[in-house]
C-alpha cells in the first residue's frame, strides 16, 4: 500500500508539471497574440500614413500637370508667349543673383574653415607637444628614482650576503629594517614609474578633438560680406527697374501679361540679358564688396550674443550711401535694405 501511494503521489507530481508547463504555452501565446495586434495597429498607421502622402503628392502632381499645361498654352499664343519669356528671365535673373551669392559664401566659408581647422589643429599639436614633454620628464624622473632604489636595495642585499658569520648576526638584524625600507621605497619608485609610463601612453593616445566649427566672429564677418556683396549687386542694377520686377516675378508661380507688347519684351529681354553679365561681372568686385563691409561692420547690431546674422534694423540705408542720389540725373532705384526685403534670398545663404 505504501508503494501505491507513493506512486499515486508520483503520479499526481507529474500531472502538476504538465499542468503547468500547458500554463506556459498559453501564457506565450497569449503574448505573442498581443505583440502580433500592436505590430498589426503599427503597420495600419504606416499605411495610413503613407495613402495620405500619396494623396498629398497626387495633389502636388496635378498642380504642377496644370501649371505646365497653362504654360503650353501661353507659350503656343505669341500675344502671351513673350510675357512668359519675360517672366522666367526675370525669375532666373533674381536665381543668378542668389545663387551668386550662395557661391561666394561658400567659397568664404571653406576659406575660413580650413584655416581654423589648421589653427585648431596646430593649437592641439602645441597642447600635447607641452603634455608629452612634461610627461617624458615625469617618465626620465620615474626611471632614475627606480634605478636608484633598485641599485640601493641590490647593495643592502649584497650587503647582508656578505655577513655570514655567527657573530654578524646583530648586522644582519639592522641590515634586515634597512633591507625592508628600500624594498617599499623601491616599490613606491616602481608604482611611479608605471604611472608615469601609463601617463605618457595617454598622452600619446590623446585624439585630436572634434573641430567645432567656424568661430562666431568668423561667421559674423562672412554674413556681413554676403550683404555687401548682395548690396552690389544691387547697385549694379540701379539705373534699371530689373530688381523690383525681378522680385515681383518671385512672388507669382504663374507667368503674367504685365511686360507690355512684344517690341517692349524683346528689348526687356536684351535689359535682362545685359543685367545677368553686370551680376556675374569680377570686375573690382573685392574692391566694392570689402568697401560696403567696412561700412557695414560699422553700424551692425545683434540680437543676442549669439547671433551670427545681424538685425535687419541695423542695416537700414543711410544717408550718404552709394544711392543717396540719383547718378547722372537718372531716376535710380532706392538702395533696399537687402536684410530687410531678404534681397536675393538673401536668409537662405547666411550662416547660422
Amino acid at each position: 500500500m505504501m508503494a501505491l501511494r507513493q506512486l499515486g503521489f508520483l503520479k499526481l507530481n507529474f500531472r502538476r508539471e504538465e499542468t503547468a508547463e500547458e500554463d506556459h504555452r498559453v501564457l506565450a501565446l497569449f503574448r505573442n497574440r498581443a505583440e502580433l495586434k500592436k505590430a498589426y495597429g503599427e503597420l495600419q498607421e504606416e499605411i495610413y500614413r503613407l495613402k495620405d502622402r500619396i494623396k498629398q503628392q497626387e495633389g502636388a502632381t496635378q498642380r504642377v500637370q496644370e501649371m505646365l499645361s497653362a504654360l503650353e498654352g501661353r507659350l503656343g499664343l505669341t500675344d502671351t508667349a513673350f510675357p512668359a519669356l519675360v517672366f522666367y528671365q526675370l525669375r532666373r535673373l533674381w536665381q543668378t543673383g542668389h545663387e551668386l551669392i550662395e557661391k561666394f559664401v561658400a567659397e568664404l566659408a571653406a576659406q575660413q574653415e580650413e584655416r581654423e581647422r589648421r589653427q585648431h589643429l596646430a593649437e592641439h599639436n602645441r597642447r600635447v607637444f607641452a603634455k608629452r614633454q612634461s610627461a617624458e620628464q615625469r617618465l626620465r624622473g620615474a626611471e632614475g628614482l627606480a634605478a636608484e632604489e633598485a641599485a640601493r636595495l641590490t647593495e643592502q642585499e649584497g650587503r647582508r650576503a656578505r655577513l655570514r658569520r655567527f657573530w654578524h648576526y646583530f648586522k644582519r638584524r639592522a641590515l634586515e629594517q634597512t633591507i625592508s625600507q628600500a624594498r617599499a621605497a623601491m616599490a613606491a619608485a616602481d608604482a611611479a614609474l608605471v604611472a608615469a609610463r601609463d601617463a605618457a601612453e595617454e598622452v600619446a593616445r590623446e585624439p585630436v578633438p572634434e573641430f567645432p566649427g567656424i568661430s562666431l566672429d568668423a561667421r559674423r564677418a562672412i554674413n556681413i560680406a554676403a550683404v555687401a556683396y548682395a548690396e552690389v549687386l544691387c547697385l549694379r542694377l540701379a539705373r534699371t527697374q530689373l530688381l523690383m520686377q525681378a522680385r515681383e516675378a518671385t512672388r507669382h508661380r504663374e507667368a503674367t501679361d504685365d511686360y507690355g507688347s512684344r517690341a517692349e519684351c524683346e528689348a526687356l529681354m536684351k535689359q535682362i540679358e545685359r543685367a545677368d553679365e553686370l551680376l556675374r561681372g569680377r570686375a573690382n568686385l573685392t574692391q566694392e564688396v570689402k568697401g560696403r563691409s567696412d561700412r557695414l561692420k560699422q553700424v551692425a547690431r545683434y540680437r543676442a550674443p549669439a547671433d551670427a546674422a545681424p538685425t535687419a534694423e541695423s542695416l537700414a540705408f543711410s544717408e550718404g550711401d552709394a544711392l543717396g542720389g540719383a547718378p547722372g540725373g537718372l531716376a535710380a532705384a532706392r538702395m533696399p535694405n537687402v536684410l530687410a526685403e531678404d534681397t536675393w534670398d538673401l536668409y537662405r545663404v547666411l550662416l547660422r
